[in-house]
């Protein structure tokens, strides 16, 4: 399809869902949405390994993770400053394409803090995709489809992160976690490059000159919006609970009675898949039935989820990691979405500050819990992870008086 058609099924109103203009742009965001998470969390089944073969605990090996969700929190502001004044497609295009350089010199990386350095470059180089792919779609997309457009990018997400850790500790068993990281790079680079060919220019930005007067005001607005900071901790909390869980994970099932290997571990990252389904299935239910309806069983479930990974019965947690897998990427997409409904000025800054606070849990409660490990074990981290989903579920039941859908 050239240019021209593409422009023409674009209406004023945004990208309807059945068009040839609306496929390019979901299997786009899928592929950038893969190709960023297939990179930021592709050390987590390799934290065991970095444990190990440093002398380091597990909250230590844990930085890994945590320094890149940590800095990506902080750079997605700067990142959605320059998508107003350059564009978002551009500043998504070569934040892919610098990341996957950077991943493959992680796979060259002597030393941890040399490894820590890279991964926070690698972080500042690719927040400019999820600060701006949320954007990107709430601008572009029609408002109807805009769920299911969502919950696919998310899926893509969903099947990165799964893609990471599983390749990563398959290739780091039978060979090394600097091959594991190498082989990393290697695809993102492909994903990148099928993401610039793919995604459709913005025919709804308009640029903005770089004014820090105008992005304060912006943020000042969505702070005092008697939603979003609400939606804000939501993230936090979501994310932080998730990663959590994930994190320290690995460490349980390498002791006993489970004693997996480190490649058996990281098929326990296929679980991811189900996000693939969980989320376009809650944003199409969401545009249905309801923001917060959706939200409070996908909450729940992710409670439910997390209390049966306590049972020493492998494959009773296995089934407690897919539910609360499936209640993880359910929640994101479902808050994602209802943040790009809720902020009718500045979006691009909206979006912002939902994934600082999504990627600043992740970095503090994924550090937080790795003292809880050292103190109480995994009951100790279930405790904390429990009483933070308890007050997803208090916010969900909040903000279902005055929803806007």
């Amino acid at each position: 399809m050239t240019e021209h058609n593409l422009s023409s099924a674009v209406e004023a109103s945004g990208i309807r869902l059945g068009t040839a203009a609306f496929t390019r742009v979901r299997i786009a965001l899928f592929l950038g949405g893969f190709s960023t998470f297939l990179m930021v969390y592709c050390v987590q089944p390799l934290l065991p390994l970095f444990s190990n073969d440093y002398g380091i605990s597990p909250a230590q090996a844990s930085v890994a993770l945590s320094t890149t969700t940590g800095t990506l929190a902080f750079m997605l502001l700067a990142a959605t400053v320059l998508s107003d004044r350059f564009g978002r497609r551009k500043l998504m295009v070569v934040s892919l394409l610098a990341g996957a350089l950077l991943m493959l010199a992680c796979a060259a990386a002597d030393h941890f803090h040399t490894l820590v350095i890279l991964r926070t470059l690698q972080a500042m180089a690719l927040a400019g995709l999820p600060a701006v792919a949320m954007a990107y779609l709430a601008e572009e997309i029609e408002p109807s489809s805009l769920g299911y457009a969502m919950g696919f990018y998310i899926g893509g997400n969903a099947l990165g992160g799964m893609s990471g850790r599983t390749l990563s500790a398959w290739v780091a068993e039978h060979s090394s976690w600097q091959t594991a990281l190498a082989a990393i790079g290697i695809l993102a680079l492909l994903m990148a490059m099928g993401f610039g060919r793919l995604l459709p220019p913005s025919h709804h930005f308009q640029p903005r000159p770089l004014q820090l007067a105008a992005v304060w005001e912006g943020a000042r607005t969505h702070v005092r919006d008697a939603q979003l900071p609400w939606l804000f901790l939501l993230g936090f909390l979501l994310l932080g609970t998730f990663v959590s869980t994930y994190n320290y994970l690995s460490f349980r099932l390498a002791l006993p009675p489970f004693s997996l290997s480190t490649s058996q571990i990281g098929h326990v990252f296929l679980l991811y898949i189900i996000g693939m389904f969980s989320s376009t299935w809650a944003g199409r239910l969401a545009d249905r039935f309801g923001l917060s309806r959706v939200l409070w069983v996908a909450a729940t479930w992710m409670l439910l989820g997390i209390l049966l990974t306590l049972f020493e019965t492998l494959w009773v947690l296995l089934v407690g990691v897919a539910v609360l897998t499936s209640g993880f990427f359910g929640s994101h997409a479902v808050v994602s979405s209802w943040v790009g409904r809720r902020a009718k000025t500045a979006k691009g800054l909206a979006s912002a500050l939902y994934l600082w606070a999504y990627y600043l849990g992740s970095s503090l409660l994924g550090t937080f819990s790795g003292t809880l490990w050292s103190v109480g074990g995994w009951n100790a981290i279930v405790a904390c992870l429990s009483a933070c989903l308890v007050l997803c579920l208090v916010v969900a039941v909040h903000l279902r008086r005055g929803e806007r859908g």
